[in-house]
């Protein structure tokens, strides 16, 4: 299935100063065949080893961390001629060997000639933890949950997705379009952006095994946490992971330590939040204090959301009905309409990394709050096709923004100040928000 990650390793192959690339990403979102589709494109030859199944190549690495001297074994281990440029190396699972993620660094220092790409399973936990990581020696690429537009190509509506790829200017979506692609992304609401659901439901058309899928994925996630956390935090961990519904059902979306047990506190269990965070599977949004560039200097860490990392999961996890989808919106409706929230946070993460909300005091929330360029945008998200835009007004009354967002079903128009952007077209936002820049 193809991917947008495959543009952004076509410029990193192309960059006159490359360093070797680590993939990061959650288990399963397709680190390892987005990384081979694009080696048998892009190379003539794709030299693959994985560091957790093939524990024999952690020998190559324990006699030192010569480039040369590395890449000769590897030639003699798998019987082919390594050559610069026209062969994709490719370390997996790197993380289950430190030798061989160390050496990264000199590859980049002695050979940077040869093009070398690292994928692992909970790295984003391993680098976190890593002390003397070569900072600096290494490029970085991080593989999400396939999007909306994606999921379009992947299920044959090319030319919906092609459609959708030239919108620039704000201007409503003929009306047999939109209604076309309000429905397909209800579909894509319950299904989500896992590669293996996704295939699933192209190939058979299969709901119900969907969900089946999507339930094996999340068993596979807390099997993780038996074999990679920190023992003394595998229960904790195991406590967070489940509370997390019971964290976005309330009205309010803030996280509470409460929740996961009465009369826990931050100080039992910010590591094992934390674990979660960075092994990808939680994504969390800051409070900030005030709009002001850059967020990050504004943020109050110590009050946040989290979200689970893919729509899809977070309805397998409390068990959303399929009949839900012959219901108009009653998807979007819903569980507080909160996969409509989760898919905006996860849509957000390509475009800002850091992501971010904003509250005055009780008396407005604003879900998201946005940097682009030198721009700030709020953000309200409506489940449904609600024009209700209380907090909006209170902000703009506050702040007095160039732009206001709202997510909705509601198609595509600028209502004064107020940008209303189908749900559907979140991860088109930059084309819209680029032409407001060039006015």
């Amino acid at each position: 299935m193809p991917r947008h990650i495959m543009s952004q390793l076509a410029t990193w192959k192309a960059k006159k100063n490359r360093k070797p690339l680590i993939l990061k990403g959650s288990r399963q979102v397709g680190k390892t065949y987005s990384l081979k589709a694009f080696g048998q494109k892009a190379y003539d030859q794709v030299v693959y080893l994985n560091f957790e199944t093939q524990l024999s190549l952690h020998s190559l690495f324990k006699e030192g961390l010569e480039p040369n001297g590395i890449l000769d074994l590897i030639s003699l281990d798998q019987g082919v001629k390594i050559t610069p440029e026209s062969t994709l190396l490719i370390f997996d699972e790197i993380q289950a060997c430190p030798e061989a993620l160390n050496s990264l660094k000199y590859f980049y220092e002695k050979t940077p000639e040869y093009h070398i790409a690292a994928a692992g399973s909970l790295l984003g936990v391993k680098l976190a933890h890593t002390a003397g990581f070569p900072v600096g020696k290494v490029d970085f690429l991080t593989l999400y949950p396939m999007s909306f537009s994606e999921f379009l190509v992947a299920v044959g509506e090319n030319p919906l997705a092609d459609y959708l790829n030239t919108l620039q200017v704000v201007a409503p979506v003929p009306d047999i379009m939109h209604v076309k692609l309000n429905k397909l992304f209800k579909y894509y609401l319950y299904i989500g952006g896992m590669p293996e659901a996704v295939a699933h439901y192209a190939e058979n058309q299969d709901i119900l095994t969907v969900r089946s899928i999507q339930n094996n994925i999340l068993a596979a996630y807390e099997l993780d946490f038996s074999k990679h956390a920190p023992k003394n935090e595998i229960m904790r961990i195991s406590q967070v992971w489940q509370s997390l519904a019971a964290q976005l059902a309330k009205e309010n979306r803030k996280f509470i330590y409460s929740v996961i047990r009465k009369g826990a506190r931050a100080k039992e269990f910010e590591i094992a939040l934390q674990w979660l965070i960075e092994a990808g599977l939680l994504n969390k949004v800051t409070l900030i204090n005030k709009p002001c560039l850059p967020l990050q200097a504004y943020a109050k860490f110590e009050h946040f959301k989290v979200y689970l990392l893919d729509v899809g999961l977070l309805g397998a996890s409390v068990n959303l009905p399929a009949r839900l989808l012959a219901q108009e919106e009653k998807i979007l409706e819903e569980f507080s309409g909160i996969l409509a929230e989760n898919y905006v946070a996860q849509a957000l993460l390509p475009i800002q990394s850091s992501l971010f909300y904003w509250t005055s005091e009780g008396e407005a929330e604003l879900d998201f709050v946005l940097q682009y360029e030198d721009k700030i945008y709020p953000i309200e998200v409506k489940s449904g096709q609600s024009t209700r835009k209380k907090s909006l007004l209170i902000y703009a009354k506050k702040y007095q923004p160039d732009l206001l967002i709202r997510f909705s079903t509601l198609n595509l128009k600028k209502d004064g100040d107020v940008l209303n952007c189908p749900l559907y077209l979140i991860d088109k936002l930059l084309n819209f928000l680029s032409h407001d820049h060039s006015q």
